[in-house]
């Protein structure tokens, strides 16, 4: 039996950019040394998408389930059986019903075992909504399925980590959702994912003001007095070392970011503007705190560029490997917790870099 990571695919919008990205990647062979891909689609929409990609010599071994995956191939599950009318570049039901009918089969298997992690290809948020699915994204939607009690929206890349207090809401109800229990919160769920996760021993995490200048000391808001510092304060006091609040345009704009592990932000944009900025081809959306394993690429469905062969899928790739990254140093950290194993009474950090010997 293979000890390979078995990660499973969700194909997201299938008028999108999605199975592009991900038959681009598993067309890389090198990727079987490190996974078994597990794909949650129809063959003859990826055969469709193929063609359009314009890939050729590739080509997935259809199973039953994901306990009979082949360790040598990439794996697809045949999620219905009707055919489907795939409309490149287009916003409809379609889109959203198949996507929903990938993510349900594969979120299935998350939960119950069969996969070690999921990597999500993206939906259209809009078209995905039915009497199933009823959730502003992937993450509530798997929050509420894996049993989990609360989640970070957690962007990763090479040179900078940033997570969110508030996600998908709009810009005029973030100061009511800005609390110190929010914030305490993420800042646990953050240090905790950096540590298991990524082993980072003792990570070092900056906290972004909310409002310009951090506040300027109540001028130009009381968030950061009343609410952020005590945060920061309780969360230092509790072993946590973070630091801040920081105002958001100097601290990335000096590149202070640099000095940190990762860097909580208070609402979406003031945390994705400058990480899509700095590293939009290569970044992953990673979900910590769910009880499974959860990646995916930081762009949209594309729906633009789709079926042009012109998309790059090395956000994908890079959600991939993080997946199989976290999964291995996750199993390492159970192994060591469950057999006591300390060197001078600490966990050290490692480096499991498998991503330059698939390039």
């Amino acid at each position: 039996m293979s000890n390979k990571v078995k990660i499973g695919i969700s194909i997201g919008d299938v008028n999108g950019i999605g199975l592009e990205v991900i038959i681009k990647t598993l067309a890389n062979s090198h990727i079987l040394n490190y996974c078994i891909p597990i794909v949650y689609g129809h063959t003859k929409v990826a055969s469709f998408h193929r063609k359009a990609t314009g890939v050729s010599d590739f080509s997935f071994q259809v199973i039953p389930s994901a306990a009979q995956a082949s360790a040598t191939k990439a794996n697809i599950i045949n999620c219905w059986e009707e055919d489907v009318r795939v409309e490149l570049g287009t916003a409809n039901e379609t889109g959203g019903k198949y996507a929903f009918l990938s993510l349900e089969r594969a979120t299935q298997d998350l939960v119950n075992g069969e996969i070690d992690a999921l990597v999500t290809a993206p939906i259209n948020k809009h078209n995905i909504q039915s009497e199933d699915f009823r959730f502003p994204g992937h993450t509530e939607y798997l929050q509420e399925k894996s049993g989990s009690s609360d989640v970070l929206m957690f962007l990763l890349s090479d040179d900078l980590k940033v997570g969110v207090v508030t996600g998908h809401i709009p810009v005029q109800e973030v100061a009511a959702q800005i609390t110190k229990e929010g914030i305490l919160r993420k800042l646990k769920l953050m240090n905790e994912s950096l540590k298991k996760d990524f082993w980072i021993e003792k990570p070092k995490i900056a906290v972004l003001g909310l409002n310009p200048h951090a506040g300027d000391s109540g001028l130009l808001g009381k968030e950061e007095e009343a609410i952020i510092t005590p945060a920061i304060q309780e969360a230092f006091d509790k072993g946590i070392m973070a630091f801040g609040p920081y105002p958001a345009d100097g601290f990335f704009g000096k590149g202070s970011f640099r000095q940190f592990d990762a860097v909580l932000a208070m609402y979406h944009d003031q945390g994705l503007i400058p990480f899509k900025t700095l590293a939009f081809s290569t970044g992953v959306n990673y979900t910590a705190g769910l009880k499974v394993i959860r990646t995916s690429p930081d762009h949209g469905t594309g729906y633009d560029i789709a079926g042009k062969g012109i998309a790059d899928h090395a956000s994908f790739t890079e959600a991939l490997f993080t997946a199989i990254h976290i999964v291995k140093n996750r199993r390492e950290h159970e192994e060591l917790l469950s057999n006591k194993l300390r060197t001078g009474g600490k966990v050290i950090e490692t480096a499991l870099d498998i991503k330059d010997d698939a390039s």
